[in-house]
């Protein structure tokens, strides 16, 4: 990111203030050795004359720093060259202190907020310029998960305003009134002030030509669409299903949509199928003309509606089709396989991991038709695969699972005591390789396999570090010895609750504690090379610097209650959704 020129703004009536001594100056009466200088046309015998005319050309304004002691440019150091100033020599003490609308002085000098020190969060105010969009939903209940349904129709890369965003949550009521509920966010507008500039950059993608090839007729058609837009007001709808108990991870099946995997609080793992909620959902965007940013459709509203009303929908089954209760207690480690469709692994807190396998198609191209359901309580065969053992067999719980982005039998796993193991199906009752990767014993709560890199392991503790490995140097030669990470970051207080990389960014990873939720860039290195690498081994030797910002984060999302969960919206650019204590948070980053 550029620098800010610390250089002030003068304001219009500072500019029009020295132009008009420079009149005086200029215009004052002339001799006959200027007037040989002066155009013949503009030329007069009576000097007093042009002169008394040549001062109509004076500001009007009263020059407001005419008497000032000191100006700026006395404030400031000069850099040797005439009208350039060394912005690296500025003397804040000198500067002038703002004044309010109150009459208060403000100080000069603007302290930026530290996230990793200790604050009073009930100061902080939202600063709508760091957001491109940024939208905030309060539920009945909390939930402690949530997962992006992506959308079926309106495409992928979508830039565009207004965005829709659907997401599936399981909340944590009291009682028997847990529910998985799929909600849609439509007619999601950007903030405030912000319409410019995404105009501005959609002209430079399309070029000069579109931009000038439209008539006025159009310009003023397309001004009026986008007033409509900035007075269009956020759309909720949702279709909630029952749920036994409350839901610790919520999980979409990558290859059909329809399928959605919840963890419960009782020790039972159920399948949903969520088709015919989508099938509504898609219904009403249909007929109400919004297709979610991209270009609209020139059609009326009765074709629209004749669409919407031709619609197949299915049916909406409440229940869930599958429920397996084999484990032994409740867990939180989930996810499905993005090689092989319908692999799911699942694990609970007494470290035991078993393995879901599709007894017949899951695509949905393989599925059958709408008009009737293909799952049921055979459509998956679950096999206990795995068992606490080696070191960690007193504290087994397993915290995360992620399956390999490339090997359809690779499986890595979180557990307690600071262990991340790496297990292959192919070879059950025992793991590949398993290291201790915290050395003092924190729990790993999180990992996050890239997606882009093969190679490349997130892990995110109870001791507030998160460390990106290389699975090729993973196993060393002693296994006394622990592996030393590419990257490890201290700054955090609180501990790990949830990371995610970014699914078109190999560089750039969401992280969310228990205080917020902070964007990464791992791609940025130090402007100081003796610095960080003095820094480095600090941090892997002696836990890092507190309170220290490093170079690489890049956004800080502050302001919710305990966040748990993130995610990147795999269709809209740089848009995370997060879920906390206090809610649900939908947002687009400025810098981003």
């Amino acid at each position: 990111m550029g620098k800010k020129s610390k250089r002030s703004r003068k304001s219009e009536s500072e500019q029009a203030a020295p132009t008009a001594t420079a009149a005086r100056a200029t215009y004052s009466t002339p001799s006959l050795e200027d007037e040989t200088r002066v155009a013949p046309s503009l030329r007069t015998s009576n000097p007093e004359q042009a002169a008394e005319e040549n001062l109509q050309c004076e500001d009007p304004y009263e020059d407001l720093y005419e008497d000032d002691e000191e100006s700026y440019e006395d404030v400031y150091e000069s850099s040797g060259d005439e009208g350039e100033y060394d912005e690296m020599a500025i003397d804040y003490d000198k500067l002038p202190a703002i004044s309010d609308n109150d009459g208060s002085c403000l100080p000069s000098k603007i302290t930026s907020w530290n996230p990793f020190q200790s604050h009073d969060k009930s100061n902080l105010e939202m600063d709508e310029s760091a957001y491109k969009m940024h939208h905030a939903l309060t539920p009945e209940w909390p939930s402690l998960s949530l997962d992006i349904l992506p959308d079926r129709t309106l495409g992928d890369n979508r830039t565009r305003f207004p965005h829709v965003v659907t997401m599936v949550v399981g909340s944590q009521a009291e009682g028997g009134k847990n529910k998985l509920t799929v909600l849609r966010m439509s007619d999601l507008s950007r903030m405030a002030g912000r319409e410019k500039t995404e105009k501005e950059l959609d002209d430079e993608m399309l070029g000069e030509e579109w931009k000038h090839e439209d008539s006025d007729q159009d310009e003023e058609e397309s001004s009026s669409s986008d007033e409509e837009e900035e007075e269009l007001d956020p759309i909720l709808e949702h279709y909630s299903f029952p749920h036994e108990g409350g839901i610790n991870r919520i999980r979409v099946c990558p290859q059909n949509y329809d399928v959605v995997a919840a963890w419960s609080d009782v020790g039972v793992v159920s399948l949903y199928d969520v088709g015919g909620a989508l099938d509504l959902l898609d219904r009403s965007l249909m007929g109400s003309n919004n297709n979610g940013g991209n270009k609209k459709e020139k059609n009326t509203s009765e074709t629209i509606g004749n669409k919407a009303s031709n619609f197949q929908v299915r049916k909406m089954k409440k229940d869930p089709f599958f429920v397996y209760s084999g484990h032994s207690t409740e867990g939180y480690a989930i996810d499905w396989s993005s090689v092989i469709p319908g692999r799911l692994a699942t694990a609970d807190c007494h470290g035991h991991i078993h393995i879901w396998n599709a007894t017949h198609p899951v695509t949905s191209k393989d599925v059958a038709s709408k008009s009737s359901s293909p799952w049921g309580n055979s459509s998956f065969e679950v096999k206990p695969t795995y068992s606490p053992s080696g070191d960690n067999i007193d504290n087994p719980s397993v915290e995360d699972l992620q399956w390999s982005p490339t090997e359809a039998t690779v499986l890595a796993s979180a557990e307690c005591g600071g262990y991340v193991r790496i297990y292959d199906v192919r070879c059950p009752n025992r793991a590949m390789i398993s290291n201790k990767i915290h050395g003092s014993g924190a729990d790993v709560n999180v990992i996050s396999w890239n997606r882009l890199v093969s190679n490349l392991l997130a892990s995110g503790g109870d001791d507030g570090s998160f460390c990106v490995w290389d699975l090729r140097n993973f196993q060393t030669p002693d296994k006394s010895q622990s592996p030393k990470p590419l990257a490890r970051f201290h700054c955090h207080k609180a501990p790990i609750t949830s990371l995610e990389w970014h699914p078109t960014d190999e560089s750039m990873i969401a992280v969310s504690d228990d205080n917020g939720t902070y964007i990464y860039d791992l791609s940025i290195e130090e402007d100081d090379p003796e610095h960080s690498s003095s820094r480095e081994a600090d941090e892997v030797d002696n836990g890092g610097v507190e309170g220290v910002i490093p170079p690489q984060l890049l956004f800080v999302h502050s302001g919710s209650e305990m966040t748990k969960e993130v995610h990147w919206h795999p269709q809209i650019p740089s848009c995370v959704a997060t879920t906390s204590l206090s809610g649900f948070s939908v947002f687009i980053p400025s810098n981003l």
